[in-house]
């Protein structure tokens, strides 16, 4: 379903007249962010968003996988599998399932990191650590209160940002802003647009990092800055590249013309 234009367009009369739904809509999600949730007993990094749509979550949940990885973390994604027909849990095999089955995204993700499917996500915990899990990456389920998060990593896209920055369905937010800030631990910013200025400064005095992506067409830059005393410290940074799903006002390029993206991270404090 492609998402509704006046979302993404300064507040109009029917983005007014749906407020009052989303007040109501923003009340019950802001009250389940406030739940515990379950003790997956392993560490959970949770890889979400503020609005609905994509903003390069599954490409960063794959090189969040890559780092874990080397780090000798046995890694294992927990996802809803969206547009999916099974309801889980179930370990997804790129070799006897498709994207009808469990979704499109966690079959692109199976082919390089084990992937549980399950609606049910306590029940896909459980799932996960019988496969050998020492780390749990949540594709999505930011505002899911099933399972407690130790790391909550939110990805936003510098071009678009938060649209009209309401509540569905007056506009793209799954809750209020401000309960979502106070749960981010780590802000990624992908793309080199100002949209996200906002929402990474309230980040910022969070006392929380923010994180840039920017596509390898910019990589020069990126050397440039790396010069800089921004970057000069050694060891600051972990670099590492993805390709992922265009953005829903780019969907019908070829999935070829989405152009791979560098990620550099600052060093910052372990949470485990």
């Amino acid at each position: 379903m492609r998402e509704p234009a006046f979302w993404y367009r300064p507040p109009s009369w029917l983005s007014r007249l749906l407020m009052p739904v989303g007040a109501f809509y923003g009340l019950i999600a802001g009250l389940r962010l406030q739940n515990k949730g379950f003790d997956a007993g392993i560490p959970v990094f949770c890889v979400g968003n503020y609005h609905l749509g994509g903003a390069g979550k599954t490409p960063t949940v794959l090189a969040l996988a890559k780092v874990l990885r080397d780090l000798g973390e046995t890694p294992v994604v927990l996802s809803r599998g969206y547009g999916g027909k099974l309801r889980g849990p179930i370990q997804v095999d790129p070799a006897r399932h498709a994207a009808v089955d469990v979704g499109d995204e966690p079959l692109m993700l199976a082919g390089q990191v084990a992937v549980v499917v399950a609606q049910d996500r306590v029940a896909g915990v459980a799932l996960a650590r019988a496969r050998g899990a020492s780390v749990i990456l949540m594709d999505d389920g930011f505002q899911n209160p099933a399972i407690a998060k130790d790391v909550a990593l939110i990805v936003i896209d510098g071009d678009r940002g938060l649209g009209n920055g309401q509540v569905f369905p007056a506009g793209p937010l799954r809750a209020p802003l401000s309960p979502q800030l106070d749960r981010t631990d780590a802000l990624i910013v992908i793309g080199d647009g100002t949209a996200a200025r906002t929402v990474a400064a309230a980040v910022a005095t969070r006392d929380r990092p923010v994180l840039s992506a920017i596509s390898k067409r910019t990589m020069r830059r990126w050397r440039r800055l790396s010069a800089s005393a921004r970057w000069r410290s050694p060891g600051s940074a972990i670099r590492f590249a993805f390709s992922g799903h265009c953005a829903p006002a780019e969907s019908r390029l070829p999935r070829s013309a989405c152009l791979p993206i560098t990620i550099r991270f600052r060093k910052a404090r372990s949470r485990r």
